[in-house]
């Protein structure tokens, strides 16, 4: 007769968890997805041959250049004018907080369509600046759509890159600018060395979400109007042809890609900026301190590495 010794415990088999239900829904949202592509594939409404004729028709490849830099130069509008506004909102002067504030309030509390539609019709407004020596006429610059598309897009964006990087500002600890200053470093050392390092972990996210946002909010310059962009072309075409359908599509997909690649490049950016965020040293730092360790004198031990549990 064998007996159970107490002190040992009993070994408990691992059974591996059934969820049946998760299985049963994966397979539902499968077939739903197939039964959508071929029933597509099948419909004449979406018109697939004119979508693979017009998909990379020069036309539209221009047009989607159009739109990348529209992106790009307010993007970098956005990223100056949101940096300055908010230095502004962190400044101790009353006067610049206000016109900050101000700005803010315009920019974010009217909807991006209207202040389009407002930049477009600025050249029936003003049509010159009389500085009372002379008059300045402004037809040449008003009806550049180009650059109203660009400007306006950017100070719209400037308003909510400033909340931005004043929020990654604000989250670096003041402790951190006292220990800069206790070292002898400059205020512009403090900020480069310090400050925005650290700052970048938390703006970049944010910053990455807004320039994709943006590339799909390039579409509204229409109401400038300006055309020469991926969805002002795209209706064009489509109008010419009465074929609607098939050239949204066109217009979805080069969206689709460009901010797939984008993604990408966020992804990289943000792990670039999150080196110094993990416990986990690299090659570099382990021979440094290695080395360290090697060159301390041999009556001093290095302290061993504490447990997670304290003790």
């Amino acid at each position: 007769m064998t007996t159970k010794n107490p002190e040992v415990p009993e070994k408990i088999e691992a059974r591996p968890l059934r969820h049946p239900w998760r299985w049963v829904f994966a397979v539902v949202v499968l077939a739903l997805a197939l039964w959508f592509i071929i029933s597509s594939a099948q419909n004449e409404a979406f018109g697939w041959g004119t979508y693979f004729q017009y998909l990379f028709d020069t036309r539209i490849a221009i047009a989607a250049l159009h739109t990348l830099a529209i992106t790009i130069l307010a993007m970098f509008i956005g990223v100056v004018g949101g940096a300055l506004i908010a230095v502004m909102r962190m400044t101790p002067n009353p006067v610049l907080r206000g016109i900050s504030w101000v700005f803010l309030w315009i920019f974010r509390g009217t909807p991006i369509y209207v202040q389009l539609v407002f930049w477009g019709l600025l050249s029936a407004i003003y049509q010159s600046i009389n500085l009372g020596f002379t008059e300045i006429s402004l037809e040449k610059v008003l009806t550049n759509t180009f650059m109203l598309a660009v400007l306006g897009l950017g100070l719209n964006e400037a308003a909510y890159m400033a909340e931005i990087v004043r929020s990654g500002i604000s989250a670096v600890p003041e402790g951190q600018q006292e220990a800069a200053k206790a070292l002898g470093m400059s205020w512009w050392q403090t900020m480069r060395r310090t400050v925005m390092p650290q700052a970048m972990r938390i703006i970049v996210p944010p910053t990455g979400n807004e320039f994709i946002s943006l590339l799909k909010t390039s579409s509204l310059v229409v109401a400038i109007p300006y055309t020469n962009e991926l969805f002002g072309r795209s209706t064009d075409i489509s109008a010419a042809l009465f074929e609607p359908i098939p050239l949204l599509l066109v217009a979805a997909t080069w969206y689709l890609v460009v901010t797939s690649i984008l993604m990408i490049g966020q992804h990289y950016l943000e792990k670039y900026f999150d080196r110094g965020a993990t416990r986990e040293l690299t090659s570099r730092q382990l021979a440094t301190l290695a080395d360290a360790e090697g060159n301390l004198p041999h009556n001093i031990n290095v302290i061993p590495e504490v447990k997670k549990n304290g003790r």
